[in-house]
């Protein structure tokens, strides 16, 4: 049987394909996001073209080395009012894009692309649109001093399976899209094909 590589280190969608009964393997591949991404913002991209490349680069990397396998690459970004926010590289940018983001909604995009011998043979592009509520400086103070181990690598600086959920109070869209992977079509491909029992 084809092999499945998941071609990302998240430990959240691991653990979403592996609650749904997915036989995979782990290869991380490692790509000059910031480079790829700088570079479609300068051309215009829009983000979900962005999220779709970045899905598709990492695919492709891990593909290269694993042709016979099903590759699957992972992006997520957030847009708010036009602008692409990325990880928090402080705890004080982190603390600056949540206040950007409190009372406003925003979008939440996760691309999944699945590469064999190379080639993109499926791709799908999740949104997610987010409604924070007008919280306390005091709380957010709370709130990252709490939550920022595991919130530092997150875009948006933000967990929604966390302790995040309480910065909303509105979410439109699939949960599994929130967490990174629009799992449900992920899922209808891999049956589709034969590699999950349908």
């Amino acid at each position: 049987m084809t092999e499945i590589i998941l071609a990302s280190a998240s430990e959240i969608r691991q653990t979403l394909l592996r609650n749904a009964g997915v036989d995979f393997s782990v290869v991380p591949a490692r790509v000059d996001e910031d480079a790829l991404r700088d570079g479609m913002l300068a051309e215009g991209a829009s983000a979900r073209d962005i999220a779709d490349a970045l899905a598709e680069m990492k695919a492709q990397k891990i593909s290269a080395k694993h042709p016979a396998a099903l590759v699957i690459g992972c992006d997520q970004v957030l847009t708010l009012q036009g602008e692409l926010l990325t990880k928090p590289e402080s705890r004080e940018m982190a603390r600056d894009q949540l206040l950007a983001l409190r009372g406003k909604r925003h979008e939440l995009l996760s691309a999944a692309v699945i590469c064999e011998n190379g080639k993109p043979v499926w791709r799908h592009v999740g949104v997610v649109r987010l409604m924070m509520r007008q919280f306390s400086e005091s709380y957010l103070d709370a709130y990252l001093d709490r939550n920022w181990d595991s919130i530092r690598y997150s875009v948006g600086s933000y967990k929604l399976e966390e302790e995040g959920v309480r910065l909303f109070q509105q979410v439109q869209g699939d949960y599994f899209t929130v967490l990174g992977l629009p799992l449900l079509e992920l899922l209808s491909y891999l049956t589709l094909r034969g590699k999950l029992d349908g």
